[in-house]
């Protein structure tokens, strides 16, 4: 699968990493994952309901999520962050 982060996405998360480089290596993991396969166990990929119906999140860290939009054989990164900044 292809990866393609939104701009925003991308602001989200390199501020995200700056202020907490300890998570690169999860980071990392997790795009990896996600590439190969968003629906991986580990992720905890589930789909979202109201407003962001059509979506997934996934888990970065127990308090960190991705949102993310699939089509085709694309994942279109949507958000980063905590529970109550992505939902």
């Amino acid at each position: 699968m292809t990866i393609k982060p939104d701009k925003v996405f991308l602001k989200r998360a390199n501020k995200l990493l700056k202020k907490n480089p300890q998570l690169k290596k999860a980071y990392a993991e997790l795009y990896d994952k996600l590439s190969h396969n968003p629906f991986d166990s580990t992720l905890h990929t589930h789909p979202l309901t109201g407003e962001l119906k059509g979506k997934y999140a996934c888990s970065l860290t127990y308090e960190l999520r991705i949102v993310f939009r699939l089509y085709d054989d694309i994942v279109h990164l949507l958000d980063i962050g905590s529970h109550d900044e992505v939902y």
